[in-house]
């Protein structure tokens, strides 16, 4: 144990980092303020850094001194950048610790660090003291990581909850990290997903915030395991060329004592005004934009991901709630703009900020949008104006999908818009297609449980969203679960329910999953996956019979790929439609195959083009098209 009286002044801050940081431009905080072990000439032990400008008295109190606060009392930095600090001999590391604060208001509290990289398990609250040495592994998928990440490529990723993706057999509890690694790579490199995403993994109180709820911005939830543990996962999944992304949550904070919220007594992370600074919907803090400090604490935990954790993804949550004043407001609950407008001008400029950084700083991570409105330009540079993402879930696809789905067959003429109607912008930013976790939760129901009619139907509607989805241009996100129709609603205090997958049905959406998974790897559905040279309708317009075709168009017409939907439970015989190419065409998927546990309507053999006029094309070809299904063909070779 320490000499519970000793310290030694020193410093980790240069005066060029106290400069960065009251300018808002110091990136990697996260390697001077919080915890650190460190050796001081010849004295190993703990450096502690926090910044409390508010505060009049700050002290370390944890394990190593009983709780005392008047042991380790921290020395305020003379420069006026608000940090306190402190270096105590012989606290190393897995040592529990809190800073208590004091003002001269009289606000007394003991705050977890918001740099902590370790957390005592909730309801816990204590900040760890932690050694994150790990020898990675990856260095071969990090190099290559340019061409692997790239948008030009395949992107089909894997939502997933850690907490209730699988359980132990046992008794139900958390597989950990490593556990996880056991199984979560082959199961990805098997469905042929290239990504996973993980919901938020952050250190949260409530469980049932499903991660969205942050205290511990630098350190994966404990319980599952100690960060290193966290990084042999991603480790694991890049040694198995499956690249992650990680939820991130820039938009707001829980109001736990022990977290960022009044930190020093005053308004530290969050706006003053409850009108800006508080969520109605989420009962929530949202992080004063306004402020260096707070803009600089948030880009630099993305980059505490990305460098020290070898993230290749962040997709960023609820930027919409970033980017509105009003947004789930009502008139006088909220503040305008100093133009009288809506718009958040501090949320817009940060979002520019932190797209630039990253990209600057790692030109091969992506960065995905949660932006569940019009709001213009999202994915566009922001040299032209736009907030500079990567990509941006497809919210209105989603949702105009689903409710076109749950429609009764016989009704779906008269909804034929929704099922087309997301071509009219797909390409005004780069999408990603979700099937998201919120759309399985709170009474939506399961996605199989969302379909129409009985059993046979309901599976079949299932398999025709999938192949309908990987057809559509965007990059695909399927929440876990689906890809194997599991029944049940996601629940996050329980594993899926694996045992489904041994019904031939649900192992036959599983099937066409994976196979439509390898499907994606052709050409024609990921070169031009985000521009209108991709993309060209056959014909939209057969309300009648609920059919749509379209030809998604690679460089050479060779590669192009026809996909020709049937959203009704009838059989439609010698089905025409105009093609490009005279010659030959197979059919290389059939969602209605019986290997998926379809009825096999299939168009089996070469399919000839014959010299019949259709669809403004002088060659057609006379099709098949199965029950609630989609077929795909491709130009196999021309007549001799």
């Amino acid at each position: 144990m320490p000499d519970i009286l000793q310290s030694i002044p020193f410093s980790l801050f240069t005066d060029f980092d106290v400069a960065l940081f009251k300018a808002g431009k110091h990136y990697n905080l996260y390697n001077k303020l919080g915890s650190h072990l460190v050796n001081h000439e010849g004295e190993k032990g703990t450096y502690f850094a926090v910044w409390a400008p508010a505060a009049s008295y700050v002290t370390v109190v944890g394990n190593f001194n009983s709780w005392d606060k008047n042991s380790h009392p921290m020395h305020v930095r003379w420069d006026g950048s608000g940090i306190w600090e402190l270096f105590i001999p012989g606290v190393l590391h897995a040592e529990y610790y809190k800073y208590y604060i004091e003002n001269p208001n009289g606000f007394k509290v003991e705050k977890g660090d918001p740099y902590a990289l370790h957390w005592e398990t909730p309801p816990h609250t204590s900040s760890i003291t932690w050694d994150q040495a790990y020898t990675w592994n990856d260095a071969k998928w990090v190099t290559e990581r340019q061409k692997e990440n790239a948008l030009s490529k395949p992107i089909s990723v894997y939502e997933v909850h850690l907490g209730s993706w699988r359980r132990s057999t046992e008794d139900g509890s958390f597989l950990t990290y490593r556990e996880i690694a056991a199984q979560l790579p082959d199961y990805c490199v098997y469905m042929g997903f290239t990504h996973v995403e993980f919901m938020p993994i952050m250190e949260h109180p409530f469980y049932g915030s499903w991660g969205y709820q942050v205290t511990g911005y630098f350190a994966p939830s404990s319980r599952f395991g100690a960060p290193e543990d966290f990084k042999f996962l991603v480790d694991q999944l890049h040694l198995a060329g499956i690249g992650v992304i990680l939820d991130w949550v820039p938009s707001h904070f829980p109001v736990d004592e022990h977290g960022l919220g009044y930190f020093d007594g005053s308004h530290l992370y969050e706006y003053a005004d409850p009108r800006k600074g508080f969520h109605p919907d989420w009962k929530s803090f949202i992080f004063n934009l306004d402020r260096n400090e707070v803009r600089e604490f948030l880009i630099s935990n993305a980059f505490f991901w990305l460098e020290q954790f070898h993230i290749d993804g962040l997709r960023v949550d609820a930027v919409a709630s970033m980017l509105y004043l009003d947004y789930s407001r009502e008139e006088g609950e909220w503040i305008p703009n100093q133009y009288g407008g809506r718009e958040n001008l501090e949320a817009i400029s940060f979002l520019r900020e932190l797209n630039t950084a990253v990209h600057e700083s790692f030109p091969d991570v992506i960065t995905v949008a949660e932006e569940s409105t019009s709001w213009p330009g999202v994915t566009h540079p922001v040299h032209e104006g736009g907030l500079g993402f990567d990509m941006k879930w497809m919210m209105g696809w989603m949702h105009d999908t689903l409710h076109y789905f749950e429609n009764d067959p016989v009704y779906r003429k008269y909804h034929q818009g929704q099922i087309t109607f997301s071509l009219l912008y797909a390409f005004t930013e780069k999408f990603t297609l979700p099937l998201s976790h919120d759309e399985v939760v709170y009474g939506k129901q399961s996605l199989l449980n969302k379909m129409p009619g009985d059993e046979w139907q309901k599976f079949a509607n299932l398999r025709l969203l999938f192949a309908y989805m990987y057809g559509h241009p965007g990059a695909k996100l399927i929440f876990m679960g689906g890809e194997f129709a599991q029944s049940h609603e996601w629940q996050h205090d329980f594993s899926l329910d694996w045992h489904e997958n041994h019904h031939p049905l649900n192992n036959g959406v599983q099937s066409l999953v994976k196979d439509l998974n390898m499907l994606y790897h052709e050409p024609a559905l990921y070169t031009y996956n985000f521009t209108y040279e991709g993309f060209e309708w056959i014909a939209n317009n057969d309300d009648q019979n609920c059919v749509i075709c379209w030809r998604r168009k690679g460089i050479n017409i060779e590669e192009d790929l026809i996909f020709v939907a049937n959203f009704t439970p009838v059989v439609r015989s010698n089905y025409r439609i105009g093609v490009s190419l005279r010659g030959f065409y197979k059919e290389i998927l059939n969602s209605d195959s019986l290997k998926y546990g379809g009825s096999d309507v299939l168009n089996s053999g070469e399919l000839d083009a014959f010299p019949i006029p259709a669809h403004d094309q002088t060659h057609s070809l006379s099709l098949t098209l199965p029950p609630l299904g989609v077929i795909v063909l491709k130009f196999s070779h021309a007549e001799e």
